[in-house]
């Protein structure tokens, strides 16, 4: 449930427009809703501002189709991640207006486009064509909670002048994820360009030594640049539900 739809439902009560009982059944899912396997965090956007999101690896479709339907009634926006073709299909059989990603591995459908949004700007940056499903993940993600993404993608380290050819869009972002693999050089010099926090995504790209993303998860990690923070290998999700967060404050101090 949304901040606003629960507001509207107190009001409701009290205007007299909604009795307390119809109110009651209406929050009855709250905090969360048994659907057998699952128990669905109905009140995850009240506590953090953002949904509940499915991973859905390992999940049957018809499990996944049960969460995802379970949210959607919830009015929030619903993300699915790492998500197979066979699932992603029955979902957008099942809801039409939903977007799969194939790049990304995710459904998403987003049923509050037309309500006021402070996502900030959110910088998705990648070393090379390789590492797109990582940034792709973090891009949907960031999108689907409503922050503007700017995706700059294929300027990795080997060629330094891609990268500083887009340096003044990097300067507009709240927030910059940057996704890479090999040796995890670039997180790095972005920290080194910009103002604002850096999130890197080691990922599971590389020869022989890179040992999984491994190699470029303690490069991240022993970064020279202080703004550089990094999540786990691979995990551009988290990457993204973090900025979003880091962008949406962002975005309240500069209207405040």
């Amino acid at each position: 449930m949304t901040p606003s739809a629960l507001l509207k439902i107190l009001s409701e009560v009290e205007r007299g427009k909604l009795s307390p009982e119809t109110a009651a059944e209406r929050l009855a899912t709250l905090p969360f809703e048994d659907l057998g396997h699952t128990r669905v965090d109905h009140h995850r956007s009240l506590r953090s501002g953002l949904p509940e999101v499915i991973y859905a690896a390992d999940k049957t479709p018809e499990q996944t189709s049960a969460i995802f339907a379970s949210l959607l009634a919830d009015g929030v926006d619903v993300l699915a991640t790492r998500i197979n073709a066979a699932t992603a299909e029955v979902l957008v059989r099942a809801h039409p207006e939903a977007v799969h990603n194939t790049v990304a591995r995710t459904v998403s459908l987003r049923q509050t486009v037309g309500l006021q949004r402070n996502g900030g700007h959110i910088a998705v940056v990648c070393a090379g064509t390789s590492d797109l499903p990582a940034a792709e993940e973090a891009a949907v993600t960031a999108e689907t909670f409503g922050a503007r993404v700017t995706r700059m993608y294929d300027v990795g380290v080997a060629g330094l002048h891609r990268l500083l050819a887009v340096r003044g869009d990097l300067l507009t972002a709240d927030v910059v994820i940057v996704c890479a693999g090999m040796e995890g050089a670039l997180p790095s010099v972005v920290g080194g360009l910009v103002g604002v926090p850096v999130i890197a995504v080691p990922t599971s790209v590389g020869y022989g030594g890179s040992f999984g993303g491994t190699t470029a998860l303690l490069g991240m990690l022993n970064s020279c640049s202080p703004n550089v923070t990094v999540v786990n290998i691979d995990n551009g999700f988290g990457a993204a539900y973090t900025a979003v967060l880091i962008a949406r404050a962002a975005s309240r101090t500069k209207q405040g």
